[in-house]
């Protein structure tokens, strides 16, 4: 996805996520402020978009709608998304990547039907993902920066090197 960068981190009990604010089509930039990480489920889950954003907005609807179904509960409303993009024929053509969490749980759902949680604290999904969650993982083992934090310098990182990726910052956090 050549598209924006959205980390989430969770350390001592919070949960941070972070995305950047850069809008492109092809290789220009239309807007830089947009906000791709919303709170949901009463602020209690949080969840973040790359991709299309016409498709990432669907599939947060349909993401939303599956969390009350299943009374809030992360996994199973994960599952039940995948399920519903994988077999279903106009959301299987939606380009997007959902990056969804928790106080217990960090997942990536795709339109393959991948649920993946992470080996670690950290996810991240996005053209400028890479840089960040290395960066997260570096900052994690070596330091003892909040979750907020952690996520915030990544994704200035992520900026730094990534063209579709930039320094302005939407930081949601949810905590006990």
């Amino acid at each position: 996805m050549r598209s924006t960068t959205v980390i989430a981190v969770r350390r001592n009990g919070r949960l941070a996520m972070a995305g950047d604010g850069q809008v492109s089509m092809g290789e220009t930039i239309v807007k830089a402020s947009a906000s791709k990480v919303r709170r949901l489920f009463g602020g209690r889950v949080l969840a973040g978009f790359a991709g299309s954003t016409a498709d990432a907005l669907t599939l947060l609807d349909r993401f939303e709608g599956k969390l009350s179904e299943h009374g809030g509960s992360l996994l199973r409303a994960a599952m039940a998304l995948a399920r519903e993009w994988r077999t279903d024929r106009a959301l299987r053509r939606l380009e997007a990547l959902l990056l969804v969490g928790d106080l217990r749980d960090i997942l990536l759902l795709s339109g393959s039907g991948d649920v993946i949680a992470p080996d670690g604290e950290a996810m991240a999904i996005g053209s400028g993902g890479p840089y960040a969650l290395a960066a997260a993982r570096a900052f994690l083992a070596s330091t003892d920066w909040e979750a907020e934090r952690v996520a915030m310098e990544s994704l200035k990182i992520a900026a730094s090197l990534c063209v579709y990726t930039n320094d302005q910052i939407t930081l949601e956090v949810i905590e006990p």
